[in-house]
């Protein structure tokens, strides 16, 4: 039965390493940091705080999410820069093929003329131009940049988040699993004991042979369970260290108990705090502000004219090898100031592109305002449905703490009889099942109740404990 049980548990350690992969929380092997715990005798002694810092430290999916917000904080820091002037400088030297070509257009053409040199074909030309479109639209940049990067956070403080609750459950998932190791090791060490008592009752005549032989078999039987739930244990920690980011082959040692925190909890408080404070609801809201911003910026850019200045000086020297270009009398200047006012009637048309694009983010703006709805009911039931589970737990504990009383004393009285005689081993063995799962059902309620608790604080994203 411990074996069964014991498998349960391996099956929980199993699903939660799943889900700490699924998640994208895989993390780096790197040197190990200055003294992350204490050490003793080339074996790291981690706390579940120690394990939740250090992978903080060394996830990758982490520094990706982290070099993503600073991304949006760059963008949001320079969004200013689409008001700045295209600014263009070129310079060109350039082979006429028809030095008279212009007097020849003109009517004015001589054909006593002399001849073109090489030297008289070649010109110089210099251009300096700066423009600057302005258009309404362009000051929703400026805000869409700085929701860009208030969603950016949120992202981030997400996937901190959900880094830290999957380290805390598979660090107590282990806890969990070195009880039930624990357990089985004390059932075999009572076994054993019970195999050695009646040895020494059969050779004194007290039981017959087959209870001997009984005994030792349940004693041998459970052997191989417990070296298999040992190599469980090492495996687990193995993979547990190379998740939180230490190098392959570093031994750890778990130090903390399963132990929660009981907390009272009002309901409806705890569904106005997470409407309020939900990080999934508050990303979705800055989707929504952000694809608002994107449907006025086009509205602005349709239904306004845009703004443009430009200047351009284009200094120009014909018969540049035979001129003097430090004198200014050899150059002239063809440039220019102009002012325009740019209206695009053709995207006003309902059935233009530009139209065609603000009829979309219409529809995704109401879908993504359902799905905000939709969200919201489904984040009040998930509050309702984890504060059901931990009442539930909490009464559960409460159960199993008089089960395992009751147990303890039932295993005690039959133990008794059994050594004076007067009850069957299966009996015995039977007592023991029971106490043995009367306390592997408290330990595995209590971290019920602790798991629920931190999916409770994901959901209000804040500690409802007050232990973290």
């Amino acid at each position: 039965m411990i074996s069964k049980i014991s498998k349960q548990f391996s099956k929980k350690l199993v699903a939660l390493t799943a889900c700490l992969f699924t998640a994208g929380f895989v993390f780096a092997q790197e040197e190990v940091p200055a003294e992350p715990a204490a050490e003793k005798e080339n074996v790291m002694v981690l706390t579940v705080e120690d394990a939740v810092n250090y992978a903080a430290e060394h996830s990758l999916s982490l520094k990706v999410s982290a070099l993503d917000l600073e991304l949006a904080k760059w963008k949001n820091n320079t969004a200013w820069n689409t008001f700045l002037p295209n600014l263009q400088v070129t310079g060109s030297l350039a082979r006429s093929n028809d030095p008279y070509a212009s007097l020849k257009m003109s009517g004015n053409y001589n054909s006593m003329l002399p001849a073109p040199e090489e030297k008289d074909r070649w010109s110089v030309v210099g251009n300096l131009g700066v423009s600057f479109n302005f258009n309404a639209a362009m000051i929703m940049s400026l805000i869409s940049a700085k929701e860009s990067y208030e969603s950016g956070k949120i992202t981030y403080e997400q996937a901190v988040r959900s880094n830290e609750d999957a380290v805390r459950k598979l660090f107590y998932a282990l806890l969990l699993q070195q009880e039930g190791l624990k357990l089985q090791k004390d059932s075999l060490e009572n076994a054993r004991q019970r195999m050695n008592q009646a040895s020494v009752n059969y050779r004194n005549g007290y039981v017959p042979q087959i209870q001997y032989l009984q005994s030792q078999v349940a004693y041998e039987n459970q052997v191989p369970a417990v070296e298999k739930a040992e190599l469980s244990m090492l495996q687990s920690l193995d993979t547990f260290s190379f998740l939180i980011g230490l190098p392959v082959g570093t031994k750890i040692e778990l130090k903390g108990e399963i132990n929660p925190t009981y907390v009272d909890v009002d309901v409806d408080e705890l569904i106005e705090k997470a409407k309020a404070n939900n990080l999934s609801l508050k990303a979705l809201k800055h989707t929504i502000e952000t694809m608002k911003l994107s449907k006025t910026s086009l509205d602005l850019s349709t239904y306004t004219p845009s703004l443009s200045v430009s200047w351009s000086g284009q200094p120009m020297m014909a018969k540049a090898f035979d001129k003097n270009w430090a004198t200014a009398d050899n150059w002239g200047d063809n440039g220019s100031l102009s002012f325009s006012i740019v209206w695009n009637l053709t995207n006003m048309l309902p059935w233009s592109s530009s139209r065609t694009n603000a009829k979309e983010l219409d529809s995704n703006l109401k879908k993504l305002q359902l799905n905000m709805q939709t969200l919201e009911r489904s984040t009040e039931m998930d509050v309702r449905s984890a504060v059901d589970t931990l009442n539930q737990c909490r009464r559960s504990i409460e159960i199993s703490q008089r089960n395992i009383t009751l147990a303890q004393k039932s295993y005690d009285m039959t133990w008794l009889a059994y050594r004076n005689g007067t009850t069957e081993y299966l009996n015995l063995v039977e007592a023991q099942t029971q106490l043995n799962q009367a306390k592997l059902g408290l330990i595995n309620e209590k971290y019920n109740y602790m798991t629920s608790l931190m999916d409770l604080e994901t959901l209000v994203n804040s500690s409802l404990a007050g232990d973290r």
